[in-house]
């Protein structure tokens, strides 16, 4: 009865260990490296964001970015969080 009760908590350490290298472990390193690229915004980089607008990064504050778009330079705040990717970053000089 022992023994079966240490193999039971040595499969469910097992199975824990196997959870978080395989899904948590990925998911929080893919959440850091989307919290680094959204930090890193500058103006003047091209942006698409998860609705699927491409817009450049007319303003950054806080919490929100200021995009612009269009041909008439539509300017819109939207949260950082909505950004999905950086499509070109801004050439330095």
């Amino acid at each position: 009865m022992n023994q079966q009760l240490i193999w039971s908590i040595v499969y469910i350490v097992a199975l824990f260990a196997i959870f978080y290298f395989l899904f948590i472990r990925p998911q929080k390193k893919k959440d850091k490296e989307l919290k680094d690229m959204r930090d890193s915004l500058a103006v003047g980089d091209t942006v698409v964001t998860i609705g699927g607008i491409v817009a450049n990064v007319a303003k950054i504050e806080e919490e929100t970015v200021v995009i612009e778009f269009g041909p008439s330079r539509t300017k819109m705040p939207i949260q950082k969080w909505a950004i999905g990717s950086v499509q070109q970053k801004k050439e330095s000089k």
